[in-house]
Order: C-alpha cells, then sequence, then structure tokens
C-alpha cells in the first residue's frame, strides 16, 4: 500500500487568481510566514480555519481546488 500526502495548492492558487503571496496574506488575514510553509509542504498540518479563511478570501467553493492528496512513491 502506497502512502499518501496532504498537498496545499498554494502555488496554484496563486497563479490561476494572479496575485501574490503577501496579498492572499492580507486577504486571507494569515502570516506570510504560515502561507509560505504550506506553500512549500513545510507544514504537517493545517488547521481548517485557514482553508475557510483562503477559500473566502478567493472565493473558492470546493475544497478540492486548496489541498490535494497525493501518493508518495517509494524509491527502491
Amino acid at each position: 500500500m502506497a502512502d499518501s500526502k496532504v498537498k496545499v495548492n498554494i502555488h496554484k492558487l496563486l497563479k490561476e487568481h494572479d496575485i501574490s503571496l503577501r496579498e492572499l496574506s492580507r486577504l486571507a488575514d494569515i502570516r506570510h510566514a504560515t502561507l509560505s510553509e504550506l506553500a512549500n509542504n513545510k507544514r504537517k498540518r493545517i488547521q481548517l480555519d485557514h482553508i475557510k479563511r483562503i477559500s473566502e478570501a478567493l472565493d473558492i467553493k470546493d475544497i478540492r481546488k486548496i489541498i490535494d492528496i497525493e501518493s508518495i512513491e517509494e524509491d527502491l
């Protein structure tokens, strides 16, 4: 069975909405450093409130646009 990980699609969302990380930080009222860590998959956890704030800031109704679950390929 392959392991999986949750990926937050911050970079993709920024490109789609043509905004900067700093602008998303301002709109969603989430620290820039926190969004940067989420964007670069440096955080092990994401708060549901952050997903809610991102969805409201970018008018996203489908959570699947914000997060994905990806398989982790094992090197043998």
